[in-house]
């Protein structure tokens, strides 16, 4: 007992000889137990053990985290090749992800839990801190914390994130096991932090489609997304808030079939208009009772004249002007058609909206071989564009590169160019007449007492009017 006193006075007069006076350091020497039998010397070893095989654990498993994560594509597919133990474990954690980050949490838990609770143990064995448990919680908290972070997180994430590969192989299988041997927890995990996520979902911002346009406008890069990419992104954006009225052809332009046509003018019909399926009606266009497919009538093209060909004709899909295109999409993929028929508040024949019409708004108008080419619109000069007064607002305002609701506020019940006209002007407005809108003017360029036909649009630069 003297001998050991004899060295803490020793050491206490070194320390005190360096620093001038007595630092922190001399106290935990002072609190060293001096009286140390041999039970207490091999519990403190046994303890030492126990801790520096914890912490090597958590290095390990922390590695295993870093590694697993960050392995790319073409690294996954070299690891999970072949039918060894290696390949199989490594592909049930990555195709886990969930579960293999739950098994690390557990394990990482687990180990410092025992490094805290066997370092307490050994701090109890070698010091005698008396009164002074704060010094004593103060130490092993510093100690502890110290030793974890940077032997059991720091360091092996460093090296995992160097050599992904290597710990990736070497965890596979160990990290496998310990997801076994825990999986009752690992369940648990998963499933209490899958139930916070659909509720943080449900909670979450949502962002409106003003801010999604916004992001893409201050995000493109004009030198590595072209002006066709962006237009689509911000199409697509937008396609959740068009309806059916917007896109659909007017009722006008309609080409339908009267049920009491002979056989032989049907085909005559068909040939002249060049479309796969049209609408049949019987007595006027409110009452469509069904969609011909041009393709059920080949076998029967030779029949004589009083075939009946509206045995051939399938079932219509009644849309109301209201429905999101979105929605027709979805039900078009569900009912596999491709023509719905629209219908106003009163049940008459609104207009007939396509496949085709759908996918326009996302990629532009897309031309067929039947199509007429240029014969709705035409690009003047710059600042010039000629429109035919039946076409859609929607269609303008793509064709002329600017924001579809740039004529939201007059619109009102319009959905064409000369609709929005007559709105502007309140009256049918004459040949050569201009009706100014903001930065648009338009010239009405052919008309007769009944409808606008033509219509000029000139853009007013905003450099023009200053």
């Amino acid at each position: 007992m003297n001998y050991h006193s004899e060295i803490i006075n020793l050491t206490k007069i070194n320390l005190e000889s360096i620093s001038g006076e007595p630092p922190q350091l001399s106290m935990i020497f002072a609190l060293i137990r001096t009286t140390l039998t041999t039970v207490d010397i091999f519990t403190v070893l046994v303890c030492a053990l126990v801790i520096i095989v914890f912490i090597v654990f958590s290095a390990l498993v922390s590695s295993s985290e870093n590694a697993f994560f960050s392995l790319s594509k073409i690294q996954i597919e070299e690891l999970t090749e072949g039918k060894s133990r290696v390949a199989n474990s490594s592909n049930f954690l990555l195709s886990n992800p969930k579960q293999l980050l739950a098994s690390i949490l557990i394990a990482n838990t687990f180990s410092n839990i025992a490094i805290v609770m066997v370092s307490g143990l050994m701090f109890d064995v070698m010091f005698d801190f008396g009164s002074n448990h704060l010094i004593g919680l103060a130490l092993e908290l510093t100690l502890i914390t110290f030793t974890l972070v940077l032997f059991g997180e720091v360091m092996p994430k460093i090296y995992a994130s160097q050599n992904n590969m290597k710990v990736s192989r070497f965890m596979a299988v160990p990290m496998h096991s310990i997801k076994i041997l825990f999986n009752p927890f690992v369940y648990l995990l998963v499933k209490s932090t899958s139930i916070i996520d659909k509720r943080i979902t449900k909670k979450g911002h949502t962002l409106s489609v003003d801010e999604l346009t916004h992001a893409i406008d201050i995000t493109s890069n004009l030198e590595e997304t072209s002006k066709q990419e962006k237009t689509i992104l911000k199409s697509i954006v937008n396609f959740g808030t068009i309806n059916v009225k917007q896109i659909m052809r007017q009722r006008p332009d309609v080409s339908a079939i009267d049920s009491n046509i002979l056989f032989n003018q049907l085909l005559h019909k068909i040939n002249d208009w060049g479309y796969s399926r049209v609408p049949v009606f019987r007595d006027n266009l409110d009452n469509i009772i069904g969609i011909l497919y041009i393709k059920d009538l080949l076998p029967h093209i030779n029949k004589e004249d009083n075939f009946n060909w509206l045995s051939l004709i399938r079932k219509p899909y009644f849309v109301p002007e209201s429905k999101k295109i979105d929605d027709l999409l979805k039900d078009f993929q569900k009912k596999r058609v491709h023509v719905a028929i629209v219908v106003d508040e009163f049940g008459g024949t609104s207009g007939m909206a396509t496949m085709e019409d759908i996918l326009e708004e996302i990629f532009g108008e897309i031309n067929d071989e039947f199509d007429e080419e240029d014969l709705s619109y035409s690009k003047l000069n710059d600042n010039t564009y000629l429109f035919e007064a039946k076409m859609l607002i929607n269609d303008m305002c793509r064709f002329m590169e600017i924001e579809p609701d740039t004529f939201e506020e007059i619109r009102e019940e319009a959905d064409t160019i000369g609709g929005l006209l007559l709105e502007l002007s309140g009256d049918l407005p004459s040949l050569g007449e201009k009706i100014e809108y903001q930065n648009f003017t338009f010239v009405i360029e052919a008309a007769d007492k009944r409808k606008i036909k033509k219509v000029k649009v000139i853009v007013k630069k905003v450099e023009e009017e200053n």
